[in-house]
């Protein structure tokens, strides 16, 4: 059964940080990127960056760059997402997801929620100002 679990979540003053992990188990991990997206209320769930698990090379969006850093370890099946520099802006449910990928990791994969097929249950991140 191929599961992706989040954890990490939480309340954050702006300015402080949190650490997202995601737990990937029942698949064949080294196949895939992982992709970490953020839905907040009342907005469309949007992609905020990715990394080919054969590879290290995360993609960002413009929104976070400079701020969050997303790693992979490929022996423990695991991705995280190290937010730092937090503002109320980046309040929002975030998942973590997977896509199967053949040959390079491009944007339009990356931030095409369409194209994953495996989502995590989500975890809360709440910043107060």
């Amino acid at each position: 059964q191929v599961q992706l679990v989040e954890s990490g979540g939480g309340l954050v003053q702006a300015g402080g940080s949190l650490r997202l992990s995601c737990a990937a188990s029942g698949l064949t991990f080294s196949r895939y990127a992982m992709g970490w997206f953020r839905q907040s209320a009342g907005k469309e769930r949007e992609g905020i960056g990715c990394i080919k698990i054969s590879s290290s090379s995360p993609k960002y969006a413009d929104d976070v760059k400079g701020r969050f850093t997303i790693s992979k370890d490929g022996a423990k099946n695991t991705v995280e997402l190290q937010m730092n520099s937090l503002k109320p802006g980046d309040t929002a449910i975030y998942y973590c997801a997977a896509v199967p990928v053949k040959g390079g990791l491009t944007q339009r994969v990356c931030y095409q929620d369409a194209l994953y097929e495996m989502w995590g249950q989500g975890t809360q991140v709440t910043v107060s100002s």
